[in-house]
């Protein structure tokens, strides 16, 4: 079972120079584009596989379990997944999960994205999100179909090449929807380790220069 949504990808392009500012998109098309704002933006798609497990006191059962590994592996779970539960089960169930998405490297996800119908009392539903960023529509030539582009407008490919690059490169597309905080958490003793190494080595100018002779040559 799958549902898609599409979003439409907020990203923020820099345009202009100096006290410029990047015009209003609204009202633009390829071919009628005389800003330097381009119409061509990347959309993400995203898709989510249900599977509802039985649960019992224990959690999930090893039965289970083999079951879930199965289904993960027809769907080829991958890097820049989302797995979560949205659980009606018993407690254990969603460590018993966790455990077994990570076996493919991944963290359970904290919440789960709604899904169509309920889940089944004494059960438990692990929900696979797969992401994926596309430019719809883009190369884009079709300015150039009749010979003839205003100097004042930009090429109808205009921006295909970044908002494609971007597309393909991003490891998680969903940060093009709503980007990402900081965890505003940071390693003080790793800061403060390189601050005192520098503070306490010794400068390389300390023992003078070596002495050196131009005599004894042939």
């Amino acid at each position: 079972m799958s549902r898609t949504k599409t979003l439409a990808a907020i990203a923020a392009l820099a345009a202009g120079a100096g006290a410029c500012a990047a015009p209003s998109a609204n009202g633009l098309s390829a071919v009628n584009n005389p800003s330097i704002y381009s119409v061509h933006q990347p959309v993400v798609e995203r898709t989510d596989f249900v599977l509802d497990l039985s649960t019992d006191a224990q959690g999930v059962s090893a039965a289970e379990i083999e079951r879930l590994h199965g289904w993960f592996d027809s769907i080829q779970l991958r890097y820049g997944d989302s797995v979560s539960v949205d659980d009606s089960g018993y407690g254990n169930a969603r460590a018993d999960v966790a455990r077994a998405v990570a076996e493919y490297g991944l963290l359970l996800a904290p919440e789960a994205p709604v899904t169509a119908g309920r889940v089944p009392p004494g059960s438990v539903r692990v929900v696979a999100s797969r992401s994926t960023a596309s430019v719809p529509g883009c190369p884009d030539w079709s300015s150039s179909d009749n010979g003839i582009v205003p100097p004042q407008n930009t090429s109808s490919n205009y921006g295909c090449a970044s908002a494609a690059n971007l597309a393909a490169m991003i490891a998680n597309p969903q940060d093009l929807v709503q980007g990402r905080d900081g965890s505003g958490r940071g390693s003080a003793s790793l800061a403060g380790r390189a601050i005192r190494t520098y503070r306490e080595s010794q400068p390389t100018g300390r023992q003078g220069l070596p002495a050196t002779t131009t005599t004894g040559g042939n």
